[in-house]
């Protein structure tokens, strides 16, 4: 059975013949950064130390950041200057990840880490299945469930950001799956961004709500079903109003 994630849809709202070259063609011309190796390093640690405080917070982090700077090419020279800042506040920030759960969530128990999303979308015009990681799971004394995606970034995210139609529609989708899979009530699920934010003065680990209602929850599941049926149908038009963000653009992948 045919599946999506919600990387390929977040790239085929961007533009659906975007979504062709990447996910149908496979046509990969980012191969990561400095950036994307820390942020991938950062959440590795989260991931290991939630589960298990009393590990060693700085070979978690120190070893998964070597561990994703070997797979990236070569930075350039400004990059590389970034990578001593960079093993500091990744220290900082795992750690920083952790009191701010307590914080947010006294008495938290963990339900599930990477916890694997695949399930049927319901209204989908063809068989398709939604597949995702949900990062963290945690449940509070009072019954509810919270899921938290954790975002690294530099300063922060401004209110567009974080009201970002597709950008909030990741933990719509999450909430949603993880209710299907848990036969769960949606009113005892709570959705969260946990910003990790490098350079910020204040602040640094931010978990900030994200609703996720019932009409949400349609709106997102219309563009799912509408994404599912252009891709199983192969229509694939060019969103030309994307094409000066694209990294496609004037290549000879689309000229």
């Amino acid at each position: 059975m045919s599946h999506i994630s919600f990387s390929a849809l977040k790239n085929w709202d961007f533009c659906p013949f975007y979504h062709k070259l990447t996910y149908v063609d496979k046509v990969k011309l980012f191969k990561g950064n400095v950036y994307t190796a820390f942020g991938t390093a950062v959440h590795n640690a989260c991931e290991k130390l939630v589960l298990n405080e009393s590990l060693d917070h700085e070979k978690c982090f120190t070893q998964s950041f070597k561990d994703e700077l070997q797979k990236i090419p070569d930075g350039t020279d400004a990059e590389k200057k970034l990578l001593e800042p960079m093993k500091a506040q990744g220290l900082e920030l795992s750690s920083l990840a952790l009191s701010a759960l307590k914080n947010k969530f006294p008495g938290y128990k963990v339900v599930s880490v990477e916890e694997q999303i695949f399930e049927p979308i319901p209204e989908a015009p063809v068989d398709y299945d939604f597949k995702g990681f949900i990062d963290l799971v945690i449940k509070t004394p009072d019954g509810k469930y919270h899921i938290i995606d954790w975002k690294t970034c530099s300063w922060g995210w401004d209110i567009k950001k974080k009201t970002d139609r597709i950008t909030t529609y990741q933990l719509t989708y999450y909430k949603n799956f993880f209710c299907d899979k848990h036969n769960i009530e949606p009113k005892m699920v709570e959705t969260y961004f946990g910003l990790l934010k490098r350079t910020a003065t204040k602040n640094r680990a931010e978990i900030f709500r994200v609703s996720s209602g019932e009409r949400k929850i349609n709106n997102a599941l219309n563009i799912l079903n509408k994404a599912v049926y252009n891709i199983h149908n192969k229509n694939s038009p060019k969103n030309r109003l994307k094409c000066d963000k694209c990294e496609f653009r004037r290549t000879k992948w689309c000229p």
